[in-house]
């Protein structure tokens, strides 16, 4: 079953759109062939609370200083008086030191995220490009490809020029009152160390960050730092969480539209995961690399960024396969990797 869409038009780029009580919709650009990304304002006692920055781009910018002035000409005291992050991605986090220094407003972030922005920004601790790129060749990418993910490094600190040096931690099941509304911080994992959700059961309403979109499943990925994780195991466990929440709740993602049905949404994602798993398993009769298997799990051309997202899925499914007790991983004198069906 679809899920049901109750606004099918999102705001133009430097509007905004009301949603729910207290609840304003903002759309952003990325240079991406994922084109947008969905941000969030929340109307506090003493002004607004963003949640999510956007990429940063001049346009992004462009767009958040129309809003702020709006926001500060239309609502007595109308200043930013938090800054929510959900995870450390650069669609979300890119621009947060700059609203700090145009706003004056603290980061709130977990842990998680907060530290692994560091670590791939500064690329320390088997964290940036060239643990990756030694993943990936592990994994049987080729010369060519490669090539080109090592040309495209420091992609992470473009789309994040600066990360705030101090921030205030989040922690699994906070409340955070907004306004007149309280919200529970949700923590999932999977698809970035300890992603945080908001949702609140006055309204209804559940913030789910890339936790949960409505069409595309989210990317889960396997990390160089963290080679052998059962991420997919992680993510599914996460949003089975959701199901407990009512049928009803407005589910606001950071990509496509707002949209209602979340047990729908989960069991359409499990399934679709578990057909994924099903296929390569079969194909894994004979030894393959995560590599060769990009063809079966993405049949269409990917570009270097797309790449980059399709060799950590793809390990993710051969680790929860292997964890499962369906694939062996083999390793070769060189480190080479590959993973065969169990007999």
């Amino acid at each position: 079953m679809l899920p049901d869409y109750p606004c099918a038009t999102p705001p133009a780029a430097g509007e905004t759109l009301q949603l729910a009580p207290g609840i304003h919709w903002l759309r952003m650009p990325l240079p991406f062939a994922l084109n947008h990304i969905n941000l969030w304002l929340l109307e506090d006692d003493d002004g607004w609370v963003i949640v999510d920055t956007g990429f940063a781009l001049d346009a992004v910018k462009d767009c958040w200083r129309q809003i702020l002035a709006r926001l500060a000409s239309t609502k007595p005291g109308g200043k930013v008086s938090r800054i929510i992050v959900t995870h450390f991605h650069p669609d979300h986090l890119g621009l947060a030191a700059w609203l700090q220094d145009l706003t004056g407003a603290p980061l709130l972030m977990t842990l998680g995220e907060y530290l692994t922005a560091h670590a791939v920004w500064h690329e320390v601790g088997g964290h940036g490009n060239q643990p990756m790129l030694r993943q990936f060749r592990a994994h049987g990418l080729d010369a060519e490809r490669c090539a080109a993910l090592e040309r495209r490094s420091s992609g992470y600190n473009r789309g994040v020029p600066r990360i705030p040096d101090h921030y205030q931690r989040l922690f699994a099941d906070d409340v955070l009152t907004i306004g007149k509304h309280r919200w529970q911080v949700r923590v999932g994992f999977g698809h970035s160390p300890e992603h945080a959700a908001l949702y609140s059961a006055d309204l209804g309403v559940l913030i789910s960050g890339d936790m949960l979109l409505p069409k595309i499943s989210t990317n889960i990925s396997v990390f160089a730092v963290t080679p052998t994780a059962d991420s997919l195991a992680d993510f599914l466990h996460s949003i089975d969480a959701y199901r407990e929440l009512p049928s009803e709740t407005l589910v606001l993602p950071s990509h496509g539209l707002p949209f209602h049905g979340i047990e729908n949404r989960v069991n359409a994602l499990h399934a679709h995961h578990e057909e994924r798993l099903l296929v390569l398993e079969e194909r894994c009769a004979t030894p393959r690399s995560a590599a060769e298997l990009l063809i079966t799990l993405f049949s269409r051309d990917l570009d270097t960024h797309q790449t980059m997202f399709a060799m950590g899925e793809a390990i993710a499914h051969l680790n929860r396969l292997e964890h499962a007790g369906r694939l062996l991983r083999l390793e070769d004198d060189e480190g080479r990797v590959r993973f065969v069906r169990k007999s």
